[in-house]
Formats: structure tokens, sequence, C-alpha cells
């Protein structure tokens, strides 16, 4: 016990001489975190926060281009600015100075009234309400296209989601037309309606419940576990530098004249950075807590959930040591174990899920996210954070963290013995 403290206090003490190192380890993160969720936090907001610039050319002047403009301006998510040509918008949108153009053709209003009355004299006549018009020569009246122009770097989640919504408002103004048709051939007055052109069915979304209130995700709930996870798991770099140096310094080569064994060195290593892994946890909570709120993010609730986070990021940090002793003792030297190590983290986060939600990947990406000890700190995290599960649901996650870090111990022990069997 006595030499796994003073190996701990060995660790320590290089650790606070290295501030620079310090600083890198604690602010680095805090504001990796502030910067991804400033921008991602526009993503969690309702479309009803923010308001789109669309250009507009109305070559109608109907009454169907006015119920499009006035859908488009009541939806609250589009700012109208009408021009006067199309080649004038569309040189806009391709140039990047706006997203979308809205080309609304001649004739519009006059085109679908032909079609609609068409179709509805058609159906009387079947049903004798109608005189006989079948030897009248129905006239051809072309389809008509509302045309969009995107910007071409536009995601296309952006442009599924404005193609979907004309495309509904555009199917209730035809349902529309066609009720006033028919009201207008059985000779109502329009005062009257005889139909009632609401939707019937409608979508409603039912979200997790805590009390009487609904629990509505928010991007602080996303990103401080992601990158807090990121955090603790980027300690790989700084700790495999570490024990390389050591061995080129020669520090191992005097400890082995000593009767310590190899565990007993990396004991101490493991509670250091622990520590280390649990003030950048406790930190990113602090972020999420006060400094958010001030600066217009979603405050992060952890109200009855710090025992099942801190036991996360407990599990998580071993997980990472574990891994940075690996690599560290493997390692011969720091140009070897910086590159490799940051590069590993990159991979293992983004296999994660950290830097896109692993639902979205390819079905072989999934699959091979499961192998990812990030994933499964993620996924803890936001089963404390989002599902609000009890200790028992987040077992299997940490206990795989822990398998992972008792089986790169092991290796990085068997490892270094058999290097130095004589």
């Amino acid at each position: 016990m006595h030499k796994l403290w003073a190996s701990t206090y060995k660790e320590m003490l290089l650790l606070i001489r290295d501030l620079g190192g310090i600083a890198i380890l604690f602010i680095m993160p805090m504001l990796l975190l502030i910067v991804i969720t400033l921008v991602q936090d526009s993503t969690f907001k309702t479309i009803n926060d923010v308001k789109i610039p669309v250009l507009l050319v109305d070559n109608d002047n109907g009454e169907v281009s006015k119920n499009i403009i006035d859908n488009l301006s009541e939806s609250n998510s589009f700012e109208i600015l009408q021009k006067n040509t199309e080649d004038e918008a569309k040189e806009a949108v391709f140039a990047g100075k706006y997203q979308l153009a809205i080309i609304i053709p001649e004739n519009l209003s006059a085109s679908l009234q032909k079609k609609v009355n068409q179709n509805v004299e058609g159906i009387l006549s079947k049903f004798g309400l109608e005189e006989d018009n079948s030897l009248v020569e129905k006239e051809a009246i072309p389809a008509k296209e509302v045309r969009l122009y995107f910007d071409p770097a536009t995601q296309l989640s952006f442009k599924s989601s404005v193609k979907n919504g004309i495309d509904k408002m555009i199917s209730k103004i035809e349902t529309q037309s066609i009720y006033k048709a028919f009201q207008t051939e059985l000779g109502e007055e329009e005062a009257v309606p005889i139909f009632d052109t609401e939707n019937f069915i409608s979508f409603k979304e039912v979200r997790q419940t805590k009390g009487n209130q609904e629990i509505i995700p928010n991007s602080a709930q996303h990103n401080v576990p992601a990158w807090a996870l990121f955090a603790i798991f980027f300690i790989v770099v700084p700790l495999s530098i570490n024990l390389v140096k050591e061995k080129n310094q020669g520090t191992f080569v005097r400890l082995r004249t000593q009767p310590v064994n190899y565990a007993t060195v990396l004991g101490g290593k493991t509670i250091v950075y622990l520590v280390v892994c649990l003030i950048q946890f406790t930190l990113m909570l602090l972020v999420g807590i006060f400094l958010f709120p001030a600066i217009g993010l979603p405050q992060l609730d952890v109200s009855g959930k710090l025992p099942m986070l801190y036991a996360v990021a407990l599990f998580s940090g071993l997980a990472a040591i574990g891994l940075g002793l690996l690599l560290g003792t493997i390692a011969k030297t720091q140009e070897q174990s910086a590159p490799f190590g940051a590069i590993m983290v990159v991979i293992l986060a983004a296999l994660g899920g950290v830097w896109v939600p692993v639902f979205v990947m390819p079905k072989l990406m999934q699959s091979i996210s499961k192998i990812s000890p990030m994933n499964w700190g993620l996924e803890a995290f936001y089963d404390v954070f989002l599902r609000n599960v009890n200790f028992v649901k987040i077992l299997p996650e940490i206990s795989l963290l822990l398998l992972f870090f008792i089986i790169t111990i092991l290796i990085a022990i068997i490892y270094n013995q058999k290097k130095n069997a004589v």
C-alpha cells in the first residue's frame, strides 16, 4: 500500500509541475463544449424560433399564389422576400446569399380551377346531376410546377423538410379547391359550407413525463455528456506520452532496481488520472448548470442524477486510462504515442456517436460502433440524462467499461513482463 501511495504521489507531483498541461486538460474541453453547444443549439429548438429568409417570385398573382404566400408567412418558419424575376432569384440563391427561392408559375390559379371544375363536372355527370358532356371534348390543361432553387451548400435534410412542407400545403389548397367547386356546382351558398376542410387525422408527439411535466430534450443534455466523455478519453494522449517519457528518461530502469512491480506503477497513474477525469467531468457539469443559462443556452438539469452520472464518469475514466496505459506501454517514442492516441480517440468518438448519431450511420458502422467504449459511456449518459432510468439499467454499459479497463491493464502488464524478461 505504501508503494502504491508513493507511486501516486510521484504522478501527482509530475502533473502539478506541468501547468500548461493542466490548462489544456481542463480549459480546452470546456471551451469545446461551449462552442459546440452554441453551434448546435438551434437544431434542438422548434422551427418557430428561427426564421429563414426565402425569395419568392409570384408569376400567378392569383388566389392560389396568395394562399401559398399566406401559409408560408403564417408558418413563422420563413421570412418572405419577393423578387420580380426568376433569373434574379436563381442568381441570388446560387451565389449563396439565400438558401431557398420559390417560383410560382403563371396562370396557376386559373389552371387549377379549370382542372378542378373538369373533374367535378365529370363526377357529377356520372350521378346524373350534370348534363351529359361526354361528347364534349375536354380541354387539355398542362400540369403546373412550383420550382424550388436551393443553395448548393444546403443540407439534404433541410431540402427534404421544405419539399414535404410545400407539397403538403399545395395538396391542402387543391383539396379545398375541389370542395369549393363541389359546393358551387351543388348551388350552395359559400357562407354556409357543407364540407369540413380541416384535417381529420393529425399527429401528436408523446414525450416522457416527470410528475406532471413533459421532459423536453435540449442541446445541453446531448452535448455535455458527449463532450465530457470526449474530454475524458482525450487523457489517453498525455497519459501515454508520460509513460513513454519515463521509459526514455530511464525512470523505469531505476524502478526495476527497486521492489516495485509494474502493476503498482500503473496503479499510481490510474488513481491520479482518474481524479483528473472526475474533475474534468465536474467542470463540464458546472458549465452546463451555471454558465449555459448566462449565455442564452438551456440549463443542464442534474437533479437526482448526480450519483449515477458520477458512476458513469468513473468507469468511463477507467476505460480511458486503461487505453492510455496500454498505448504508453507499447509505444517506444512520443512521436508514436501522441498522434496515434489522438487519432484513436477521434475514431472511437466517431464510432461511438459523439460526432454523428449512431442511428444515421450505415448498418455496418452501427454494428462496429458497438465495440467502441465511448459508445458504451455515451449510451449510459443518455440513459441517465434523457431516459431517466435507474442504476440497474446502466449496469451493462458500466460493466463493459470496467471489463475494457481490466483487459487493457492486463495486456499492458503482460506485454511489459515479456519485453523485460531476461
